[in-house]
């Protein structure tokens, strides 16, 4: 008796065109909100923590800084 665990004979290059527009937007993303913390850094609380965010929780952390960490600023 065999068990056959994972994708077997499954070809990477068909999930290619898949994967490569989401880890493309992902990027986009995280380079954005880098952007924007950096330019807004002495209105922002917390920069260092939302850096670290951006960078290690990928597209999520981006999507966060943008809904959470713009309303963290000084400015009202």
């Amino acid at each position: 008796m065999e068990v056959h665990y994972g994708l077997n004979g499954v070809d990477f290059w068909s999930f290619l065109p898949i994967v490569l527009p989401v880890l493309a937007i992902g990027i986009v993303l995280i380079l954005i909100a880098l952007i924007d913390l950096y330019r807004h850094r002495k209105t922002r609380k917390n920069v260092l923590l939302w850096a670290f965010i951006i960078i290690f929780v990928n597209m999520l952390g981006s999507i966060l800084y943008f809904v959470i960490g713009r309303k963290d600023s000084g400015r009202i």
